[in-house]
């Protein structure tokens, strides 16, 4: 059991270096369209490694039990599926400021 642990404790770690990796390059990062996209290592890959994380380490204390399995399947894949569906919205907010920015600036302008 001990071998499982340490797999949860591995994919943890990493899921905390992947968080810390992004939020270095979104303090770092010149506009809010930049760090939106850079929050996708952190949304897509980290949040999922630290649920399979936690799967491994329940069937380390417990064994495997299916609806551990499947409870983690079912949060990773509805997890995904909110994820893209909030990745679209924000890009059609992100086109809409940008837009009216582009419409503004060529109102200012004299013609």
């Amino acid at each position: 059991m001990m071998i499982a642990e340490i797999f949860a404790g591995i994919l943890a770690v990493a899921a905390g270096l992947i968080m810390v990796v992004t939020m270095v390059g979104l303090w770092r990062a010149p506009d809010a369209q930049t760090q939106a996209n850079m929050l996708g290592p952190t949304t897509g890959v980290a949040i999922p490694l630290l649920i399979f994380a936690k799967l491994a380490y329940d069937i380390s204390r417990h064994g495997f039990v299916f609806s551990d399995v499947a409870r983690a399947l079912i949060a990773v894949v509805a997890y995904l599926v909110v994820l893209a569906l909030g990745a679209f919205l924000l890009g059609r907010a992100f086109l809409a400021v940008a837009v009216e920015a582009d419409r503004a600036e060529s109102q200012d302008e004299p013609a």
